[in-house]
């Protein structure tokens, strides 16, 4: 079937769907840019490649795996009409979601603790970068947060079904990108200083 012998539902659905790759799109390409410019920034003088990234970076990482999961399940019960155990995982995921942020500042606070600062005459240049790229996925994962809390929101209202998932999946899919993105910049300090 054309696209213009769809229903007008599976239009907007598409149209959902393509808006979400644009903007995940262009986030890549920004994280990109951020993680290009902290490679050629590494030839400096004043680079810093001697420091640990703080342990709360890494519980947040796998906290962040795990709401994945937690929302990949949601998904796949609502899909089989299992809603209170679709929204117990939804309800978990967002927990889980707001440890990552509690998590990721306990990280700015060890990176404070340990003499590394954003800006001022005591920063260096390599934590900057990892002060701005880790705040900016922090900013995402709040709309992340925004995005699941309404999908909670219709979840409770009893919008989603077997034959009904496309907003928890546009939510969910969005989800899942910010976890592979943590992953990959997680991966991107630790490996290349």
């Amino acid at each position: 079937m054309d696209l213009t012998q769809k229903s007008q539902k599976e239009k907007t659905d598409n149209a959902k769907k393509m808006m979400l790759w644009f903007g995940i799109i262009s986030l890549v390409m920004a994280f990109a840019g951020w993680t290009s410019a902290y490679i050629v920034s590494s030839s400096r003088e004043d680079w810093l490649a001697d420091f640990d990234l703080p342990t709360a970076f890494f519980w947040s990482t796998l906290i962040i795996i795990i709401s994945s999961i937690t929302y990949f399940l949601a998904v796949h019960s609502a899909k089989k009409d299992k809603a209170s155990q679709a929204s117990a995982f939804l309800w978990f995921t967002l927990a889980l979601g707001i440890s990552f942020i509690v998590l990721q500042f306990q990280g700015f606070s060890q990176l404070i603790g340990a003499g590394y600062y954003f800006t001022g005459a005591t920063s260096n240049i390599t934590m900057s970068y990892i002060f701005l790229i880790a705040v900016v996925h922090i900013v995402h994962v709040v709309a992340g947060i925004i995005s699941l809390l309404v999908v909670i929101f219709n979840q409770m209202k009893g919008k989603y079904s077997a034959s009904e998932v496309v907003g928890m999946e546009i939510g969910a899919t969005f989800w899942h990108f910010l976890d592979l993105l943590w992953v990959y910049l997680i991966l991107f300090f630790y490996l290349y200083r």
